[in-house]
């Protein structure tokens, strides 16, 4: 049974979520994380012992080293969102260096964030947390407001400041996304050859994805193969969205899909839809790490308790929360990064 401060923060979702069985896609079938995961996945693989390092660096660190499990800190929304709708809340992280020392002070695995926020602290912190460098970002300045990925940077550059990996986002689905996929696959090969791990956010984005008033860019069938594109391109972990629903190729009625996706291999249940995202991801041999989304304020570490407990339970491999803990007092911000981590650390609580 789970901690009793883990049960009260899951409240009437206790048992639903702590209790369920999943008789989908058995536990069995799946590479379950473990201190010996990258002994047990990635040695067998093509990755070189430089990325092996890399990755094992990323899983030996912060509260849940050696656990096979990640807590990483992403705070590259002053890009994606802006600044002022990110920092405005906690105007202290505009200077990049409290974004580090929270990831430290909140036990992280590592820090993800862009060029510039890295690159301005890299001789202090280089050495002290491994640095995620994002590659890509959506500029959301330009009006009207348009959705792509585009490179801000060299894979050396991020190799040069002392990147222990390098994150991408591909918008799977998207006019651009030919282009994305063809940039980033060689970016993530460039990354392998010098040594570092790579992180992919996997989402997906077409205004088509949401018919008759209903969003499906979080839909388990999609979401998932949009985990099957990134693993294809030799992503060593996947970050994806929480599914909220399923059927989305049903509803817009483009490419393929099979009844026993939705009739014997997912059901309702959200650590079910989320064992399908971790199908997907070659039975989790690449982690599924689940994004914490934006911060609502109250209620906050209940939701992230609950997300962290899904993707335990479903066979991923961690969450990667930004919004939640940044834009609060540094105080809150750590309490909120532990909580989660106590999910990940409670081995009463077991994959369903």
């Amino acid at each position: 049974m789970a901690n009793s401060k883990i049960e009260n923060l899951l409240g009437s979702d206790a048992a639903h979520l702590l209790d369920h069985t999943c008789t989908t896609i058995p536990k069995e079938n799946i590479h379950i994380p473990g201190s010996d995961f990258v002994d047990r996945v990635f040695a067998q693989s093509n990755r070189n012992p430089q990325v092996l390092r890399s990755i094992q660096s990323l899983y030996n660190h912060g509260r849940l080293a050696d656990t096979g499990y990640l807590s990483i800190l992403p705070v590259d929304q002053g890009i994606e969102h802006s600044a002022g709708s990110s920092f405005a809340p906690n105007p202290s992280y505009f200077d990049p260096e409290n974004i580090i020392k929270l990831a430290i002070e909140g036990g992280c695995n590592a820090v993800a964030s862009t060029y510039g926020v890295l690159a301005m602290n890299s001789r202090k912190y280089a050495h002290k947390i491994p640095f995620i460098v994002k590659l890509n970002h959506n500029e959301f300045l330009s009006y009207p407001n348009t959705y792509d990925q585009i490179m801000f940077g060299s894979v050396e550059e991020a190799w040069n400041l002392g990147a222990t990996a390098v994150g991408a986002t591909i918008y799977f689905g998207s006019e651009g996304s030919n282009r994305q996929i063809i940039e980033v696959a060689q970016a993530f090969e460039e990354a392998h050859s010098l040594g570092m791990a790579t992180i992919l956010w996997c989402y997906t984005r077409n205004s088509g994805f949401k018919v008759d008033g209903k969003d499906y860019h979080t839909a388990a069938d999609l979401s998932s193969q949009a985990n099957h594109l990134g693993v294809t391109i030799q992503a060593d972990i996947i970050k994806q969205k929480l599914p909220t629903t399923n059927g989305g190729y049903l509803a817009t009625k483009h490419g393929k899909t099979h009844p026993k996706v939705y009739d014997e291999l997912t059901t309702d249940h959200p650590i079910d839809l989320t064992r399908y995202q971790v199908a997907n991801c070659y039975m989790g041999r690449a982690g599924l790490i689940n994004s914490g989304g934006e911060s609502k304020g109250q209620g906050d570490i209940e939701e992230a308790v609950a997300t962290a407990v899904i993707n335990k339970r479903a066979g991923g491999a961690g969450l990667i929360l930004g919004r939640k803990a940044f834009q609060k007092p540094i105080a809150e911000g750590v309490e909120l990064l532990n909580a989660v981590q106590d999910v990940y650390l409670d081995s009463s609580i077991t994959i369903a």
